[in-house]
């Protein structure tokens, strides 16, 4: 059976507040002016960040949106224990990952998203014995993303 998780993006420079859920950092790198104890962090995942290669070729516009999130879902893809904190966090709650970027949707957050929700769709489907005669469709946005 399919479960429903919430996964939420939120600016580090953002208030936190309890509606959050469990408030975890995406972020590489740790954001500037910000004092550890104001971000309220649950935890910091960095490993589930961008390479940072890939990281500097999408700012330095190397690769284009598609081709740079394209490539980011394959290291996840690659690596998939990196997803296993956020994974056990979406279990216990609603999870709120929190960023310095400005344009969530341009950024690394929404193929971070769709990979654990994959995941998690993937696992639960596991454990219910269940086999999915089609792929888990997550939005027109995310079909490229295999």
């Amino acid at each position: 059976m399919q479960k429903n998780y919430t996964v939420l993006f939120k600016r580090a420079y953002d208030k936190a507040c309890a509606e959050d859920g469990q408030r975890i950092l995406a972020d590489r790198l740790w954001p500037r002016g910000i004092k550890k104890d104001d971000l309220k962090l649950n935890d910091w995942c960095k490993e589930c960040c961008p390479s940072n290669q890939l990281r500097k070729d999408y700012h330095a516009q190397k690769l284009d949106f598609e081709s740079f999130a394209h490539a980011y879902f394959k290291e996840l893809e690659s690596n998939p224990e990196v997803l296993i904190p956020l994974m056990k966090a979406a279990r216990k709650d609603k999870v709120t990952l929190i960023s310095a970027v400005k344009a969530f949707e341009y950024s690394h957050l929404p193929v971070l998203k769709h990979a654990l929700i994959k995941a998690l769709a993937q696992e639960d489907n596991e454990a219910d014995g269940d086999t999915l005669s089609s792929p888990v469709c997550f939005g027109n946005d995310f079909n490229y993303w295999g």
